[in-house]
């Protein structure tokens, strides 16, 4: 794209667009990369468009693909994927696979709620035959696609940017490494440690290590005796490696439990913490000991340290995930989710960055902000962990009770390394919008295919998540409009019905007529699956069918929350036919329940499936009518009679005649010939294989639903 308008000068036609997000205008206008990524609606979409699109003829459109059904396991083992440790994502061979199916070289795919950019990165990828080989298995269908990708997070779209543009990897490599060596010689003595085996005496001559992570613990006060007790002493087994189930006060002894124990706080309201052990690198072995008192004079200096260069001391908002820090350990600003060394640290990484080239400063500012959350206070110490990067529990902004402040050496440098060989893939085939979903800045039908993750109610609080992230920034989320059940915020399901409706509207509005939208989604309330069902449908959306994404990995929630479910659902649906749509407006649906029917059993795989069953269809169409408000002239004794006259049926399976033949080879392909006499109860079945699986699920499931074909499926596995 060549010559585009300056940014500034079309903030003001975007200012008004739902989303845009809260910091000064320099700010947003240095955060941006125009025309490919602006941290705020991006003006340039359109443009994009026009250029790498295709514009949308109904009457020489010749799409035709069919739901991709297969469930999917894929772990969270990605390199690509855990550069950097956002909440959620999808790993992108999940997406990649999708978007081969659905698309041929030359589309555009659209993604409403990008979070770190991965569906970006799968249409990047689907030129790398290396990448699509090993994640497909074959390279058909291999191309260029392009991408939309938009979220209301300027974090996530910032991170999202560094996943999709082309970068100088070999400026990078300079840079990162010429920062830390700079920051070596200012900060270094912050780490230095004398090796405990060192036979000098004086600290001159003595021999030093450098400090990879100090471990700090809570102090509680005993509330029999009111003696101070380090949690470190009282209440980790180190021989076990793991907490002590029983805690005794050292002075005492009394049998103190954790709901019993008080931390101890200083006169500024903070938790009070103290260093337990050194984990330090000498002549490259590793080592650890308890701090002595060089390590505590020099914890003492950096605490008194005037720090010369900017960091943020933004008041941490009220919210569902700020409330623990706040009342555990009095954290009530940015800059005291940091040791007093870390900070001072951070920030000046964050000033040479900023000293930088434009060139590489987004790809620096990544590369910091990737262990950025692991750098503060929420860095967890795992005893059993060979590693101390990134420890902090996602998805919350808990402080644990014993912490790791890593060194900045410790964190970085393998991530040099990392982002360096797995950031070179991207080709500037991507575009990123900052703003809501619920008002984009997108022509209609100019969109090939959609992929979302929707948030998923209130399982995370984004916005008051990426708040660390986005105050370096200074540009944070404008969250009236976020896709969140929050209490504290005052956002509950109507609230987040709303935003979702709205989105899915909008999405519909965007996709090219008889194309796809997988929906990716994970939510055990069913509140919210129904908000989520609903929203498709009032779109204009006919769901075609559900399958499993298994990510291997549990999230922190899906092993502790009451009523989590493992796997995530994915919900894949389409925008029918733009002449079918405006006939059935016209009509009010009057007399075209048969092209309905045939129109949705065009979109279906010519498979056993419980979507062409005729109480299933007898469903769609009712969903599709009353969802426009039309009257259903058709009771069901009615509608079978129609079928009977329209379709084909073969094993209680309903289809347009010239599927017929593909449903009886896939049968021959599967060895599934007897399905349809299982399915009239003319034998007993017992589940012994995918086969048999296969049948009795289509079989002997009382009133079929899409639920409980799932639950049944999972069961078997």
């Amino acid at each position: 794209m060549k010559n585009f308008k300056p940014l500034k000068e079309l903030l003001d036609s975007v200012r008004d667009i739902e989303g845009f997000p809260i910091g000064k205008d320099e700010d947003i206008l240095e955060l941006s990369d125009p025309p490919y990524y602006t941290a705020c609606p991006n003006p340039y979409i359109n443009d994009f468009i026009k250029e790498y699109g295709k514009k949308y003829n109904e009457y020489e459109d010749d799409f035709n693909i069919t739901p991709f059904i297969d469930d999917i396991v894929e772990g969270k083992g990605d390199v690509i994927y855990n550069l950097h440790t956002y909440h959620t994502k999808v790993p992108p061979k999940v997406i990649l696979r999708k978007i081969l199916h659905y698309t041929k070289p030359g589309d555009i795919v659209f993604d409403g709620f990008c979070g770190t950019g991965m569906t970006g990165v799968a249409a990047a990828l689907c030129e790398n035959n290396e990448y699509v080989q090993s994640a497909i298995g074959n390279l058909k269908n291999m191309g260029k696609r392009f991408c939309i990708l938009s979220d209301i997070s300027p974090i996530a779209t910032f991170i999202s940017w560094n996943y999709n543009k082309k970068h100088n990897i070999t400026l990078f490599e300079q840079r990162s490494n010429a920062i830390l060596n700079e920051l070596d010689s200012e900060c270094e003595w912050m780490f230095k440690t004398i090796h405990s085996n060192s036979k000098n005496k004086t600290i001159n001559n003595t021999e030093f290590g450098r400090i990879n992570y100090t471990v700090w613990s809570d102090v509680y006060l005993c509330p029999y005796c009111k003696e101070e007790n380090i949690f470190w002493h009282i209440g980790v087994d180190e021989k076990l490696k793991r907490n002590k189930d029983i805690i005794f006060c050292q002075e005492c002894k009394a049998d103190i439990t954790n709901t019993t124990l008080k931390r101890k706080y200083n006169d500024n309201g903070y938790a009070v913490l103290v260093p337990v052990l050194l984990n330090y690198t000498f002549q490259g072995a590793v080592y650890t000991k308890k701090p002595e008192q060089y390590d505590l004079e020099i914890i003492s200096k950096c605490n008194n340290l005037e720090i010369p260069y900017w960091f943020p001391t933004n008041i941490l908002p009220d919210g569902s995930n700020t409330a623990q820090p706040r009342k555990s350990h009095g954290l009530k600003t940015i800059d005291s989710f940091y040791t007093k060394r870390n900070l001072y640290v951070t920030s000046c990484l964050f000033y040479k960055i900023k000293k930088s080239d434009k060139e590489i400063q987004p790809l620096l500012l990544f590369w910091l902000q990737s262990v950025m959350l692991g750098q503060t206070k929420m860095n967890r110490y795992f005893e059993a962990s060979y590693s101390q990067v990134n420890r902090y529990l996602k998805g919350t902004l808990y402080v644990g009770k014993k912490i790791s402040e890593v060194n900045y050496r410790y964190s970085l440098t393998n991530k040099i390394k990392k982002i360096s060989k797995y950031l070179g893939y991207a080709k500037n085939t991507t575009i990123i919008n900052t703003g809501s979903s619920t008002n984009l800045p997108i022509i209609e039908n100019s969109v090939d295919y959609i992929f979302v993750d929707p948030p998923f109610g209130g399982n995370i609080m984004y916005s008051e998540l990426n708040y660390i992230w986005e105050s370096w920034l200074k540009v944070l989320t404008n969250n009236s409009n976020e896709a969140i059940v929050n209490k504290v915020q005052l956002k509950d399901e109507i609230h987040y019905r709303k935003v979702i409706e709205q989105s899915f509207c909008e999405f519909y509005r965007i996709l090219k007529p008889n194309r796809w939208i997988t929906i990716e989604f994970h939510n055990s309330k069913s509140e919210i699956w129904n908000i989520l069902q609903n929203s498709i449908s009032k779109a204009g959306f006919i769901i075609a069918s559900v399958s499993l994404l298994d990510k291997k990995q549990k999230t922190f929630k899906q092993m502790t929350a009451p009523g989590s479910v493992d796997s995530d659902l994915i919900i894949t649906a389409y925008k029918p036919r733009q002449k079918f749509e405006q006939i059935f407006l016209d009509m009010t649906g009057e007399g075209l329940e048969d092209e309905f029917i045939k129109m949705h059993l065009s979109h279906i795989s010519p498979e056993p499936s419980i979507e062409r069953t005729e109480q299933m269809l007898y469903s769609k169409m009712l969903s599709f009518y009353v969802q426009r408000s039309y009257t259903v002239k058709y009771d069901a004794s009615t509608f079978y009679k129609m079928l009977r006259k329209n379709f084909a049926d073969e094993d209680d399976y309903w289809f347009n005649p010239d599927q017929i033949e593909t449903y009886r080879e896939y049968k021959k392909k599967m060895k599934l010939e007897g399905i349809g006499d299982i399915r009239r109860g003319q034998m007993n079945m017992f589940v012994s294989d995918e086969k048999s699986a296969l049948i009795w699920l289509n079989s002997y499931i009382d009133e079929p639903s899409v639920t409980s074909i799932i639950k049944c499926r999972v069961k078997f596995r």
